[in-house]
């Protein structure tokens, strides 16, 4: 068989999919891993509650980013982004839910064998992985830049006749990036080495990422 024959009968790579998706995620993962609510979020889950509770929290982020990639891919985000009302609602919930959570952690205390106790005994009747889900997904679905970023994200790949199967692809990718950085971050948080020097000073953890939820929350606010 000639040269151009066979290579006619392997199947053609998109390049423009390929380079759409190469961009998406090099800019999806810049922004992922530049510390903000969602890390401070997660991270302080793991580290005074453990992997299971990161995770937890990870699967809440992961439903709030997978109604911003659902109503963005619709192209909501664009109205959104140009509605200075809707903006400015979705600005004042995200700024007072990050204080709220931040003054929660300023209030953490130490805790004792048998509060630790406590906690444990009464996590599954109390809905605490529920609560921990909630927050997760709150923390998300109210980040009041989360509108402008993925209109803007998905500037750079929609276009007008774009296959479905596509969009698809781009939303796996988005979630990819975001479910992978952040496991990471949950393994490493909760090795068994580094998590035990942690639980130690978990009460000045909480205090601290929540000092800056705080600070972050007051900003999205003055803006």
């Amino acid at each position: 068989m000639a040269l151009p024959q066979i290579i006619s009968d392997v199947p053609q790579i998109n390049t423009g999919l390929f380079s759409s998706v190469l961009t998406l995620l090099v800019v999806h993962f810049i922004a992922t891993v530049s510390p903000g609510p969602e890390f401070m979020l997660i991270s302080k889950e793991t580290l005074t509650k453990g992997r299971k509770a990161g995770f937890v929290s990870l699967a809440g982020t992961l439903s709030g980013l997978g109604i911003h990639i659902l109503y963005s891919a619709m192209g909501l985000a664009a109205i959104l982004a140009g509605s200075p009302k809707a903006l400015l609602a979705i600005q004042v919930l995200g700024g007072s839910y990050l204080i709220y959570l931040g003054i929660k952690g300023l209030r953490a205390k130490p805790a004792t064998d048998e509060q630790g106790c406590h906690i444990n005994i009464s996590a599954e009747s109390s809905g605490a992985y529920r609560k921990i889900f909630k927050a997760g997904f709150i923390c998300d679905i109210l980040n009041p830049k989360a509108p402008v970023y993925y209109v803007t994200l998905f500037t750079l790949v929609l276009s007008p006749n774009m296959p479905v199967q596509h969009l698809v692809i781009y939303a796996a990718c988005i979630a990819a990036v975001h479910a992978g950085w952040f496991a990471l971050v949950i393994f490493l948080l909760s090795t068994p080495s580094i998590n035990q020097r942690f639980k130690q000073v978990s009460h000045w953890i909480d205090r601290l990422l929540g000092g800056a939820m705080v600070l972050i929350g007051l900003k999205v606010l003055s803006h």
